[in-house]
C-alpha cells in the first residue's frame, strides 16, 4: 500500500480521497500544530514512515535533486487550482500514480497534461 504525506498548502480532501482510492494518506494537519510544519520535519516524517510527499512546492523537489530519497516526492504543478478540480486530475491519474511509485519511481512531477518520472 503506497503511503503519502500531503503537504499543508493543498486541501485536506486530497488525503481522503486518497484513502478512498486504497492508499494510506494523511495530511500535515493530522500532526499537532502540522500547519507549521517546517519542510525539513515533514521530509524527517515521510522518511521516518515511508511516505511520498505530495507537494506544490518546489523546495521539496531541489532537496531531492540535491539529496535524493528518501523521502519520494510527487510534485504538483496545476497553479491556482479549484480542489474539485484538482480532485478530478487525482481520479483520472490516481492508478497511474500509485502504478509509477509501486515500481520504483522516486520523482513524479504531475501537472494539467502528463505525468513526468525523474
Amino acid at each position: 500500500m503506497l503511503k503519502f504525506i500531503i503537504d499543508t498548502q493543498l486541501p485536506y480532501k486530497l488525503a481522503k480521497f486518497l484513502n478512498a482510492k486504497g492508499c494510506d494518506a494523511i495530511h500535515t494537519t493530522f500532526f499537532p500544530d502540522g500547519h507549521l510544519l517546517q519542510d525539513k520535519e515533514i521530509r524527517e516524517i515521510a522518511a521516518r514512515e515511508n511516505r511520498t510527499i505530495v507537494t506544490k512546492d518546489s523546495d521539496f523537489f531541489d532537496a531531492y535533486l540535491a539529496q535524493g530519497a528518501p523521502p519520494k516526492v510527487l510534485l504538483l504543478q496545476f497553479g491556482n487550482i479549484k480542489n474539485e478540480e484538482l480532485l478530478a486530475f487525482f481520479d483520472k491519474e490516481v492508478s497511474n500514480i500509485q502504478a509509477l511509485f509501486t515500481a520504483g519511481a522516486e520523482l513524479v512531477l504531475f501537472d494539467r497534461l502528463q505525468l513526468i518520472v525523474y
